[in-house]
């Protein structure tokens, strides 16, 4: 709808022009860019993984990569969109925590060393399909406040996360450290 807070003069115009059939998604990349520059100036010793199940389109990733952003794949597809896109495989994280060993070696291939662990069978297929890698743990958060819950869905105890990032060291993996569910 025009006037909405999401409507830029941008989109009104090429809503105006182009009268696309509905529904549809219009995004303005300019706003993208001004989003993510945002939030790198806001946490200027962070790196930033966007989460590229949110939205894949190629233009959005371009822009991304164009403006230095990592990103958190979820598949094998999203991988390749993010090379695609001209991502290098150093800013691209494997955060998915439930992956076949497959998956893990074409992300391997790829050139792609960072990924998700949160269990012993996770940490093993890594070790398998991608030797040497980097991992990090997901940990459990508490779901207080969240408005979806999803404290469970991913992530183990802290203690359990400590036990497996030492036992990723003993299989050649380097233990980057800890990482939780945003959403949580």
């Amino acid at each position: 709808q025009p006037g909405t807070r999401f409507m830029t003069a941008k989109i009104e115009r090429f809503l105006a022009e182009h009268r696309p059939p509905t529904p549809c998604l219009i995004v303005d990349l300019d706003v993208v860019g001004a989003a993510f520059k945002a939030t790198r100036d806001a946490l200027p010793r962070a790196e930033l993984h966007y989460a590229v199940k949110a939205n894949p389109a190629p233009e959005i990733l371009r822009i991304l990569v164009a403006l230095g952003s990592s990103f958190d794949a979820a598949s094998p597809d999203e991988i390749d969109r993010c090379l695609a896109a001209g991502a290098s495989p150093e800013c691209i994280s494997y955060g998915n925590t439930i992956k076949k060993e497959a998956d893990i070696r074409h992300a391997f291939v790829r050139g792609v060393r960072r990924y998700a662990m949160d269990s012993a069978g996770e940490l093993e297929k890594i070790a398998v399909a991608a030797p040497g890698a980097r991992v990090y743990c997901r940990i459990l958060t508490s779901n207080d406040g969240a408005r979806w819950p999803l404290d469970r869905k991913f992530g183990c105890a802290p203690d359990m996360a400590r036990d497996l990032l030492i036992a990723a060291t003993g299989r050649g993996l380097a233990a980057e450290g800890i990482a939780f569910h945003v959403g949580s």
